[in-house]
């Protein structure tokens, strides 16, 4: 009989256990839907100001302002960028920490229309959907505390405020900075055309500007006084494609020329192109870069020119944690995905027209409502993040939401018009909504965040080091300016 009693009351305490976590998710996800205009307007604001890396300025305020108000202390300024911030609330273990960015990207200004639509006198947009990241990164922490107060629970929750995701390589300097030592398990996610949570990697990047000098002559009466820089931009660039035939296939390299003289008719003694390269595995990324260099020098040679590199930016690939992305997963299926209205629906059709036939088959705006099968092998992505980072030196998690029309490229004036209408909204609550959820798993199963640490430590090797790969430069704070 006392088995049995002990028994019955083991399954009776279950149960009620069980009965309390669904309510408590059914909470969190139904305080969060009834606060959905709330952060639809603090994230149009940030799409309105569009400000780009390390001039976040009103953005920043804005969301410090917003985490203040719900209770959290403000840490503003840290690692030497005055964009950057932590929000904090709680105390003790475990610290779990919610990445928010909010830069947008230059070039990029659109209206939220179907059409191309320019906005005048605005120079940027946001074409990868920050304005939304950091508002649901913080509606999410914002829920996370509101959940600690109300259950009791030990715990500490932080909103890292992150700028400069877009080349300017702000998480790298917060990490060196030691911004996560003591976060558990970091969360994010990022806006995209559909909602997914599989384990995933990204390409390790290095990011910098070489800038030429040379000697400014008349271009026809005296060109033999002339050295120019712009010849030296131009050799280095013919060398650096020659070079794409004898480096690993799965590389990237890409450039802009940001400086190319002032008049035809002068010989230009500056000149300066901006350079990106990617690759999944770091040191065949180092050797690249270093061959890239190689190339600028040897321009700077033939030329007679000077050149100077200033390394802008670094990032590690992503390292995924198998264990987190299914948690994270198992959340996103319970939140799930969001039907459009009509009149999203008009928007979505009249948007795909733009994306032309050439780009094949394209997603229904119906897939918005769907999760993306989930498979524990993990994905490489094509893009570069400094989450990645993050994920080297604390066990780190993330997903996707639907923010875009199904079929819209990130870095697009589509994905800027989606992000500013209800779709990027609905897509960045289904983002919040995950989040909290997961960080709530880790407070309640210490097991979960035990076994994602031991699981991050074998991937990430007994004898790793970070060092960062733009070495002990300060923030470039000026890097878009």
């Amino acid at each position: 009989m006392k088995k049995r009693s002990f028994l019955s009351f083991s399954l009776l305490a279950l149960s009620i256990s069980i009965s309390q976590a669904q309510s408590d998710t059914q909470k969190v996800i139904s305080s969060l839907q009834d606060k959905t205009d709330h952060y639809g307007a603090i994230s149009k604001k940030i799409w309105d100001y569009a400000e780009v890396g390390y001039q976040e300025t009103k953005s920043s305020a804005l969301l410090q302002a917003e985490l203040k108000k719900a209770g959290f202390s403000i840490e503003s300024g840290v690692a030497g960028i005055p964009t950057a911030f932590i929000a904090t609330y709680g105390s003790g273990k475990p610290v779990i920490s919610i990445l928010a960015e909010y830069d947008a990207l230059p070039g990029l200004a659109q209206a939220a229309t179907p059409e191309r639509k320019v906005i005048e006198g605005q120079r940027a947009g946001h074409a990868c959907g920050h304005h939304l990241f950091g508002t649901g990164s913080s509606a999410a922490a914002i829920a996370v505390k509101d959940w600690l107060k109300q259950s009791g629970k030990t715990g500490t929750i932080k909103l890292i405020g992150t700028p400069a995701e877009e080349g300017g390589s702000g998480k790298v300097y917060m990490v060196r900075d030691g911004i996560f030592k003591d976060t558990d398990v970091a969360l994010h996610w990022h806006p995209g055309d559909a909602n997914a949570a599989n384990p995933s990697s990204s390409l390790a990047n290095i990011s910098g500007k070489f800038r030429f000098k040379g000697i400014s002559a008349h271009a026809a009466a005296a060109p033999e006084r002339g050295r120019s820089a712009l010849d030296g931009v131009e050799a280095m660039n013919d060398m650096v494609n020659m070079m794409r035939e004898h480096i690993p296939q799965d590389t990237r390299i890409h450039y802009i020329i940001t400086k190319g003289g002032e008049a035809p008719n002068v010989v230009p003694d500056f000149a300066e192109v901006y350079y990106y390269a990617r690759h999944k595995d770091r040191s065949i990324l180092q050797n690249v870069w270093k061959r890239i260099t190689k190339a600028a020098e040897g321009a700077a040679l033939g030329t007679e020119t000077t050149m100077e590199l200033e390394v802008i930016g670094g990032v590690y690939n992503l390292l995924s944690v198998e264990s987190l992305a299914s948690l994270m997963y198992k959340n996103l299926e319970q939140v799930g995905g969001f039907s459009y209205t009509d009149e999203e629906k008009k928007f979505a059709e009249k948007l795909t027209e733009s994306f032309g036939a050439s780009f094949g088959s394209l997603p229904k705006p119906g897939s918005a409502q769907q999760i993306a099968p989930y498979s524990a092998a993990s994905l490489l992505g094509s893009a570069s993040t400094d989450v990645g980072d993050v994920s080297w030196v604390v066990p780190t998690v993330g997903m996707t939401a639907a923010t875009w029309v199904p079929g819209t490229a990130p870095h697009s004036w589509q994905a800027v018009a989606a992000g500013g209408t209800s779709i990027g909204i609905k897509g960045m609550m289904v983002a919040a909504k995950t989040l909290a959820l997961t960080a709530i798993d880790l407070y309640n199963d210490p097991a979960l965040m035990k076994k994602a640490k031991e699981e991050w430590e074998e991937l990430r090797g007994k004898n790793f080091k970070y060092e960062a790969l733009l070495g002990d430069r300060k923030p470039a704070l000026d890097y878009r300016k």
